[in-house]
């Protein structure tokens, strides 16, 4: 064997043995990747203990779920480093969310002082654009609406759906363009 197959095929091992309990394994799949997964955690995220956070994350989920690893679609490697790098761009995700909703509290105290003649004007239409966003979804087919029903209400990632339902992700990404651009023909661009 060539050392990568064996380096392969010593990682599937552990993940067996992890798979029966075995700790000894876990900390020989911990030892040989932590560094790795941390350093790729750090270079999306920027920050040490978050990184470490997201790495001690995906080693727990290893550590509980041994049975999504598929070697049809990769490496222990590959599937471990995948499962950090999901993690950590929902992190970033969360982080980006948590700065919006920060500085719209600020721009929303800010422009408490105004006039809220603003406010009940944007609001007339709310009723009708509502319902026609209900209508819209209600079009979509099951799968579609789903996906985006989970996302929009659910406020789940699309790594997090495709790990709920057991979808790959590439078809959980697939689904929500196709009831995107469906939503959109229906309720029509909006913008300039």
């Amino acid at each position: 064997m060539e050392p990568a197959e064996q380096v392969a095929s010593r990682d599937e091992d552990l993940i067996r043995r992890i798979g029966t309990g075995d700790d000894g394994a876990f900390r020989e799949l911990f030892s040989r990747y932590a560094s790795v997964a941390h350093a790729l955690a750090f270079r999306l995220v920027r920050q040490a203990q978050l990184a470490e956070e997201i790495v001690q994350e995906a080693f727990l989920a290893v550590w509980r779920h041994t049975e999504r690893y598929d070697r049809s679609r990769g490496s222990v490697r590959s599937w471990l480093m995948g499962t950090v790098h999901h993690r950590a761009v929902d992190a970033v995700r969360r982080e980006q969310a948590q700065r919006r909703r920060s500085e719209d509290a600020i721009l929303l105290q800010a422009g408490a002082a105004e006039d809220p003649i603003d406010d009940v004007l944007a609001a007339i239409d709310l009723p009708a654009e509502r319902r026609a966003v209900r209508e819209a979804l209600a079009d979509l087919p099951d799968e579609q609406r789903d996906v985006i029903e989970r996302m929009y209400f659910g406020g789940e990632s699309q790594s997090r759906i495709a790990e709920l339902t057991g979808l790959p992700l590439g078809t959980v990404k697939s689904r929500t363009l196709l009831a995107m651009r469906r939503l959109r023909d229906r309720l029509g661009a909006t913008g300039p």
